[in-house]
């Protein structure tokens, strides 16, 4: 049986007895001012903060409170020592779903809460760990989220853009209005997914501007806590268009672009025809031409 203590974030802790109270129990222990047993483990909440959990699954229920058994990214202090602003999209790669791009505004004193509550790179995270985390940030920090749908990504990719410039308008426009909000970063940072010369060239075409210098750095989400999260923020709201847009057609949409989305996309297709299809997915993909193939072999 295994032992895990740890005093984590309060807005962990209360979200964690929200999601087990029905496991809640009395004790007799004065100290303890919760104490849950769920499937797997005991929970013991103190009075001091301190949460103690027991048991074959107490990993699983510590990760929820910020708990990681592997060494968490490494954010260097040399590097983020200063109000920065930091940028990042989810959805890019994935055929299903609306693109999302989240810019973040973090500052110094911000960073130990954040290491508490376990913030990292959302590739290093489950999507239920980055789902849980999410209403934190988005009240804790200050940021601003877009989400391209996929109706829309289609109509603005036949208008003349592509895969590049639409994200060198969504980061532009996110970085644009959080530096309207009046925060005043002494640096902004862009996860990296074109070149400096690429980005500049496709953000002439763009209206809103300004000022700021802006700096693309690879793996930037695994290094600056303001780009961390901007992409916990932006997977978590990919992730509910995703499940938005299945509900909307009956069907579990996949993540990524894999054979998968193929055979998912054909169903769509022999179900309920292109202009469906259009509305959960980016059609430019070749996925399309798979899914249309497939659906003309299965009758």
């Amino acid at each position: 049986m295994e032992t895990i203590s740890l005093t984590p974030q309060k807005e962990l802790v209360t979200s964690l007895i929200k999601r087990y109270q029905e496991s809640l129990l009395p004790s007799r222990n004065p100290y303890i001012q919760y104490f849950l047993k769920p499937a797997g483990a005991t929970i013991s909440v103190y009075t001091s903060g301190k949460v103690v959990i027991q048991g074959e699954d107490a990993v699983r229920y510590a990760t929820e409170l910020g708990y990681s058994e592997s060494p968490r990214t490494s954010y260097s202090p040399a590097g983020q020592n200063m109000s920065l602003m930091g940028s990042d999209e989810v959805g890019n790669g994935s055929y299903f779903g609306g693109l999302t791009v989240v810019a973040s505004f973090v500052t110094p004193d911000q960073h130990d809460y954040l290491r508490q509550l376990g913030v990292d790179d959302s590739k290093n995270m489950t999507d239920q760990r980055i789902q849980q985390l999410t209403p934190i940030l988005q009240e804790k920090i200050a940021h601003q989220a877009l989400l391209l749908t996929p109706k829309k990504y289609n109509e603005v990719i036949e208008q003349g853009y592509n895969a590049v410039s639409v994200k060198v308008a969504l980061h532009n426009q996110a970085l644009y209005l959080l530096l309207k909000q009046g925060v005043q970063p002494k640096k902004i940072i862009i996860d990296a997914f074109t070149t400096e010369k690429n980005y500049q060239k496709y953000l002439k075409n763009e209206s809103n501007h300004f000022s700021n210098p802006v700096t693309l750095e690879e793996k930037a989400e695994g290094k600056y806590l303001a780009v961390a999260v901007s992409s916990i923020i932006a997977r978590s709201m990919f992730l509910d268009n995703l499940a938005k847009l299945g509900q909307e057609v009956g069907m579990t949409l996949p993540s990524g672009a894999g054979s998968k989305s193929d055979q998912v996309a054909s169903r769509i297709l022999k179900t309920y025809g292109m202009e469906t299809l259009r509305h959960t997915a980016k059609l430019h993909f070749k996925n399309t031409q798979k899914a249309q193939m497939l659906a003309r072999k299965v009758k």
